[in-house]
Formats: structure tokens, C-alpha cells, sequence
């Protein structure tokens, strides 16, 4: 499938990489873009060798420097709730992704892009990264989820004085604070990436799908129900042929070749 706004490739077997491509918008997103998104997600979902996608913006000014205000200015109440519920949607989609997300933000991650950031599994920043939810400042709140999942990341406090103050954070803070997971100089933030995807694709895939899920599914249970689920989990990669290869590869002392089956 072809894309306007978005690129989506395969880097090496199992590593796709989506790029944000509306550099004259600072890779702002609007609705056709995230309706490109979503499809893009939807090819990555049918592909049982998919491992880990990263996602990034182009160019080293922004990941994505938030929503489109040129075209949300005008909308009216209805409007505003159709483009968030999409947002909502494709942001849901890439969080459910069977397979690992990982945001590489470079430059400028705002509003919307900091929601959108926020929808993958963790995030790796360039030291020229700046993230924020400055949408207090256009008179409006975050509406993309990201009163939920900043809150859920980096706890209520630190999450409401951002959200609240509109206060923008660079890439040492973020870490420090939950946000981002490492740092590293903007020419390295895509090898480092890749070499992340590189370790994580050669694990067991059953294994590393099924980590998400118990992390994703535990989250909203209490820790009782959790560690059930876990547990349910764990006993179903013992029906799989990846538990006896990576057993069996321990036990020989020699590299693993798993199949995901």
C-alpha cells in the first residue's frame, strides 16, 4: 500500500520502521494521516514475522510536533470529538500491536505526538527531544489520551503539572522522570533503535508477545488477578516449540533458533 504521508519499511527481517513524513508541518497530524497509521498498522499486524516496530518522525526537528491546529482551529464541539475518537482509535491500535513499539523521538514530540509517543511500549529519545502537552496554551485540554496514559507512566503528579502548566521538557528531565527510557546523540537514536529491535527480535516471539500482553492486560487488574493471568500465560509457552528449542538451547549450550510456533 502507498502513503502520502507516512513511510513504512521493512529495515531487516522481522524490524519494520513507520515514519511521520509532513516535514513542512513539523509532522503534525491530521486525520488523513492518522488513517494512514492505521493501515500501516494493519499490514504490520498480518505479518506473522513482524518482531518490533519503531516509530519515528523525518528529518531532526520533530517526531511529531502535535495535532494539525491550522485545520482543528474552526472545528466545531462535534468535530473535534470525531478527530480525537480517530486519534483515540489508530493510538489504541498501536498500543494493542501484538508486537513490541518502541518511539524514537527526535526533536519536538508535543500534544499530540507526545500521546502518540506515549501509545507505544516505551520510548528512546534524541538529546535534542522535547516533550510536552502544551495544549493548555491554545486554550484547550490534551484530548488524544493523554491525561491517561501520561499519568499512568510518570504518576499523577508529575503527569498533572505538565498537563496543567504546559511546561515542555528536554530529553535528560524525561528520563529522569519515566518518560523516556534512554538518551543518545541525534545521529545515533536510529542504530541504537535498531540495535534494541535487533536484541528483542532474536528472543523466543511467542515469549515476547505473550510479556506484553500480561503487561498490557495486568495493568488495570489488582495484583492478585494479574499474577493469575501471568501465570496462565506462562503455562501457555510451554504448548509451543520455541519453550523446547530455547530449553533445549540452554541445555546444549548453544544459540537458540526460534520459529514463533
Amino acid at each position: 500500500m502507498s502513503f502520502k504521508h507516512i513511510l513504512l519499511e521493512q529495515k531487516e527481517p522481522g524490524i519494520y520502521l513507520l515514519t511521520i513524513n509532513r516535514l513542512q508541518a513539523l509532522n503534525a497530524l491530521n486525520s488523513e494521516t492518522l488513517t494512514e497509521i492505521g493501515a500501516a498498522l494493519s499490514e504490520i499486524g498480518k505479518e506473522a514475522a513482524a518482531r518490533v516496530l519503531l516509530v519515528t518522525g523525518a528529518g531532526d526537528r520533530a517526531f511529531v510536533a502535535g495535532a494539525d491546529v491550522r485545520v482543528m482551529r474552526d472545528f466545531t464541539p462535534l468535530e473535534a470529538q470525531a478527530l480525537s475518537e480517530q486519534a483515540l482509535r489508530v493510538f489504541r491500535k498501536l498500543e494493542a500491536l501484538s508486537v513490541p513499539a518502541i518511539a524514537l523521538v527526535n526533536g519536538y514530540c508535543l500534544g499530540g505526538g507526545c500521546e502518540f509517543a506515549l501509545s507505544c511500549d516505551f520510548i528512546l529519545a534524541a538529546e535534542n527531544a522535547v516533550f510536552g502537552q502544551p495544549e493548555v496554551n491554545l486554550g484547550i485540554m490534551a484530548g488524544w489520551g493523554g491525561t491517561q496514559r501520561l499519568t499512568r507512566l510518570i504518576g499523577r503528579g508529575r503527569a498533572m503539572e505538565l498537563l496543567v502548566s504546559g511546561r515542555q521538557v528536554r530529553a535528560d528531565e524525561a528520563m529522569q522522570i519515566g518518560l523516556a527510557n534512554h538518551v543518545y546523540p541525534k545521529d545515533e537514536l536510529l542504530e541504537q533503535g535498531l540495535a534494541l529491535a535487533r536484541t528483542i527480535a532474536a528472543k523466543g516471539p511467542l515469549a515476547v508477545r505473550l510479556t506484553k500482553r500480561a503487561v498490557q492486560r495486568g495493568q488495570d487488574l489488582d495484583l492478585e488477578n494479574a499474577c493469575i493471568l501471568e501465570s496462565q500465560l506462562f503455562a501457555l509457552c510451554f504448548s509451543s516449540a520455541d519453550q523446547k528449542e530455547g530449553m533445549a538451547a540452554f541445555v546444549e549450550k548453544r544459540p537458540a533458533r526460534f520459529q514463533g510456533q
